[in-house]
């Protein structure tokens, strides 16, 4: 999937190097739920995002601008129960130029296209950037709760399914042949 900056590819175990180094680093990763990873644990997580992919036809990219890989984002399915959520993490050196935004409104766009009614996204209520970005690519608050001594912010993007723009044609009346 490509947008106006971006190349957006369905994660595959070619970018577990990445994703590692991405998951390790405090200022990508240390807000996200479960914070920093170290290897073992984003190799469970690459398996777990595959097989979203192969669940729902949705999951994790990898972003690239210029053929470089600066981030992640995408759905996975969240381990509360809460559905289907929209993640993103751009290495420190990438935020600033709107790449986040641009990445999430086309994966948002893109799973939606592809039959997913909603999708959440969970920011702490001081990440004052994502929820910047989440209400940015039009996902309205909907929630709130407690995790870890901080207020968690639930945000959904819904479409309803779109009607067949042609009425369906009426029933077929038996043709009656005369000899």
């Amino acid at each position: 999937m490509r947008t106006g900056r971006l190349v957006l590819e369905p994660i595959a175990w070619r970018d577990m190097d990445d994703m590692a180094r991405l998951k390790a680093d405090a200022g990508a990763f240390g807000m996200m739920l479960g914070g920093v990873r170290g290897r073992q644990q984003a190799e469970m997580e690459m398996a777990d995002d595959l097989a979203c992919w192969a669940r729902n036809g949705v999951g994790i990219f990898a972003i690239r601008e210029d053929g470089r890989f600066i981030g992640m984002t995408g759905l996975h399915e969240r381990p509360d129960g809460r559905g289907l959520g929209l993640r993103f993490a751009l290495w420190p050196w990438a935020a600033g130029r709107g790449l986040a935004s641009e990445a999430a409104w086309a994966v948002l766009n893109f799973a939606h296209d592809n039959g997913i009614r909603r999708i959440i996204a969970v920011a702490r209520e001081t990440n004052i950037a994502s929820r910047t970005i989440l209400g940015g690519i039009g996902m309205t608050l909907c929630d709130s709760f407690m995790r870890d001594g901080h207020q968690m912010l639930v945000y959904e993007s819904v479409r309803e399914q779109r009607p067949d723009p042609l009425p369906p044609l009426p029933p077929r009346r038996p043709v009656r042949l005369v000899e």
